[in-house]
């Protein structure tokens, strides 16, 4: 389970430093790929392959399936941490995040997601303006 908040600075290369609570599951490799929201998601190899199986049962018969998994799929990158945890951040996917000099990354459960500063700082006011009624309206499974 991935949690919390953390600000890192991107490299002159575009490597960004994976912070140390979340190394140890994603050392066996890992896979950005652009989300639904303007972020990066970042899953541990071994989900992504569970989350790919999910994602292409299904596609043989609905043009929206096919079309998600290329939206998902055509931004993809494997990529595995550096000695010094540093992942490389490809540039279209920085440009769709929105990532300048410094990314938030977050932990949202199972996967990880890097933000452009300015990207999540919208998206945290928006959370912390519509918190209370999201909650109200709120029903768990």
């Amino acid at each position: 389970m991935f949690l919390g908040q953390y600000e890192h600075r991107i490299d002159p290369r575009g490597r960004v430093a994976i912070p140390a609570k979340f190394r140890e599951e994603l050392k066996q490799g890992l896979v950005l790929s652009q989300g639904f929201d303007p972020c990066i998601r970042v899953y541990p190899l071994q989900a992504w392959q569970e989350r790919a199986d999910e994602l292409t049962a299904p596609l043989i018969s609905k043009e929206s399936q096919r079309r998600i998994s290329r939206y998902i799929f055509s931004s993809a990158f494997i990529d595995e941490p550096d000695r010094l945890g540093r992942v490389l951040l490809p540039a279209p996917l920085r440009q769709y995040a929105g990532i300048k000099d410094v990314a938030v990354i977050i932990g949202a459960n199972a996967c990880v997601e890097i933000w452009g500063k300015e990207n999540w700082d919208a998206e945290k006011s928006l959370m912390d303006d519509e918190a209370q009624g999201i909650a109200e309206r709120w029903e768990p499974r």
